[in-house]
């Protein structure tokens, strides 16, 4: 896990909220990542499902992310998730780590928190990512009567089922954010849940969660705007992301090629989005000065392998055959007189290329 140091803000109530800042910060502009569901900053850098994320968010900025009141090594008595109460607890965090204006990630109810915020600190904020990101919770939609029941059902289930030993009932919920996480995956996910609060909390959330609507202040909105959304996203509609970018003046949208809530380590919709993540929020860095003899084409094959995707990964990726990954890798090792993966993968990472995912598990070189 990459190095993090551990602080404690006040918020709202003098309620303590727990923050990391993780990475050196090479790369203006700082990054944020808003508190969203279930986690612990001691935990979750030490699983499949997150420990890929914050190595890929800190490499190039310093990462600041906290645990949601209630959860985690935040104050875990407390009772008000109300969207001005989650929005001074954001407030508190970036006070206390001393930002002055940074990059702000928003995902999943971290996103209603994090246009709040956005709306009201233009001047803080200097870019805003949205990914499988809400402004209106489930209950804000206009459900059907069915949709209100299920809700209930599940929130129900939260309460009774989540203090069990048979993991059943956690992994309902794990199913339902990543339906084809890997086995470690899905298990260390259903850890995280148990971990992070006591089942009456959490279906608190659910219930605090299910109410907030921030759609009032996405029009306010002046800064640059991104939203990611996987276009199989069980738990936030794709029509949710297409709302979001829809609202906000000037947001660019970006579907992504998975069913999983936010894109896992090993998919490539997860490079992707990183991918897309980096050229938003530092959209001058390059390193294809420093292999001037590839192509553009090469250029994004090598990123790719340095990345740690095999080839079907990049074919997929690039939407091409594997047989011309294969090509463009033949010809990859020619211009760089390498002979073999390893050695393109050390010279692209010294250039600066594949800093995403290059952790992934499961995944497997070949030529």
């Amino acid at each position: 896990m990459t190095e993090q140091q551990i602080q404690f803000s006040r918020s709202l109530g003098g309620t303590r909220i727990a923050f990391a800042t993780t990475g050196a910060g090479t790369t203006q502009p700082s990054l944020v990542r808003a508190a969203h569901w279930l986690g612990s900053l001691d935990f979750d850098g030490q699983t499949p499902v997150w420990a890929d994320w914050i190595e890929a968010l800190a490499r190039r900025h310093r990462l600041t992310r906290y645990d949601c009141r209630g959860c985690g090594l935040s104050d875990r008595d407390v009772d008000n998730f109300s969207l001005d109460v989650l929005v001074a607890d954001l407030e508190s965090v970036v006070d206390s780590a001393g930002l002055k204006k940074f990059a702000l990630l928003g995902m999943s109810q971290g996103g209603a928190v994090s246009i709040a915020y956005a709306a009201r600190h233009p001047e803080r904020v200097s870019h805003l990512v949205l990914c499988g990101a809400f402004a209106r919770g489930t209950l804000v939609r206009n459900p059907s009567d069915a949709q209100r029941e299920l809700f209930q059902a599940m929130t129900r289930l939260v309460e009774l089922g989540w203090g069990q030993d048979n993991p059943a009932f956690l992994q309902m919920f794990t199913s339902q954010f990543f339906p084809n996480a890997t086995p470690a995956q899905a298990h260390a996910f259903n850890e995280i849940q148990r971990r992070a609060t006591q089942p009456s909390t959490a279906a608190q959330l659910m219930r605090a969660f299910a109410d907030l609507d921030a759609s009032p202040a996405l029009s306010q909105i002046r800064v640059p705007t991104l939203v990611l959304h996987s276009r199989g996203d069980n738990r936030v509609p794709l029509e949710e992301g297409r709302f979001l970018a829809a609202s906000i003046p000037g947001a660019r949208f970006e579907p992504l090629d998975s069913t999983s809530h936010v894109p896992l380590p090993g998919e490539p919709a997860f490079f992707r989005l990183h991918e897309l993540l980096q050229a938003f929020l530092v959209p001058h860095h390059t390193s294809e000065g420093t292999f001037p003899l590839l192509t553009p084409r090469e250029h994004q094959v090598l990123n790719l392998v340095a990345g740690g995707l095999d080839n079907a990964q990049i074919a997929a990726h690039l939407t091409i055959a594997d047989k011309t990954v294969r090509n463009h890798i033949t010809a990859i090792f020619e211009k760089l007189e390498v002979e073999s993966r390893p050695q393109a993968i050390v010279r692209a990472r010294l250039a600066g290329l594949g800093e995403l995912g290059a952790s992934s598990p499961g995944r497997q070189s070949q030529t």
